[in-house]
């Protein structure tokens, strides 16, 4: 049974797997103090909530903060006698390795996301991933990543706007009703909310004259589903992406 942790800049994801599919998915806010103790004390307490026997045997883990590390990885070794895979450092074992300019560090987030995205859709692909970033991925034909694009995310630019404006307030992300907002409320969520359309029609169409191929557009993280409605964006929407991703290369590494 394989434990798969997905630690990104605003929250931490840790999701069950038991070689068929996700038993279940538990979700916590990013703190670098957070020790090993305090993991499982959260974590265990809501997997007998779900009724899962923790009979982990193996952990990988991605993650896009540094400090978090050490601590996830005592918790492996601490609770479930085992050595974890962290995505991005040397003994860890990509399906196929990255192909950017030498002395680049990819994000572990974005080789797990190619990874996840090439083992459901094949190459030739643009993973745009809704996070705290607004990431585009491309894949190769071979399943390589070959770069990409980062763009502020949907939430951090609402809160630039709100405290670089005090007057503004905060809004929800939604699609609003009408592109022409009569209120400040709905002139903020139809700026947000169209110009992420924009953004990511703009890029992808960039991105599709660049690479000179056809391209399917995947999107992921937690606002794909809102920016997909009633709008042709994506060809296909992946929720679980990240998560799928990390089984992949777990599977890789067990197989190497």
């Amino acid at each position: 049974m394989l434990l798969a942790i997905d630690c990104g800049n605003t929250n931490t994801v840790f999701s069950i797997w038991d070689g068929k599919e996700f038993l279940c998915t538990l979700r916590t806010s990013t703190h670098h103090a957070r020790t090993a103790d305090a993991y499982f004390t959260w974590f265990s307490t809501l997997v007998k909530h779900y009724g899962i026997d923790m009979d982990i045997t193996d952990v990988i883990i991605s993650s896009t903060v540094p400090r978090v590390v050490f601590n996830l990885r005592v918790f492996a070794d601490r609770f479930f006698g085992c050595r974890p895979i962290v995505v991005g450092k040397p003994d860890c074992a990509l399906p196929v390795q990255p192909r950017v300019d030498e002395g680049t560090q990819v994000g572990p987030d974005r080789l797990v996301n190619t990874a996840g995205a090439f083992d459901r859709h094949g190459g030739d692909l643009i993973v745009v991933d809704f996070g705290t970033a607004t990431t585009f991925d491309v894949v190769a034909h071979d399943g390589a990543y070959v770069g990409g694009v980062i763009a502020p995310g949907v939430n951090l630019s609402l809160e630039a706007l709100h405290m670089a404006a005090a007057a503004l307030p905060h809004v929800d992300v939604t699609k609003p009703q009408k592109v022409i907002g009569t209120n400040t409320v709905a002139c903020m969520q139809s700026g947000v909310f169209w110009g992420y359309v924009g953004l990511v029609n703009g890029i992808t169409e960039q991105i599709r004259a660049e690479y000179e191929r056809p391209m399917q557009v995947i999107g992921t993280g937690g606002l794909a589903p809102l920016f997909a409605q009633g709008d042709l964006l994506f060809d296909h929407i992946e929720e679980d992406l990240t998560m799928h991703g990390l089984t992949v290369i777990h599977a890789h590494n067990e197989k190497g």
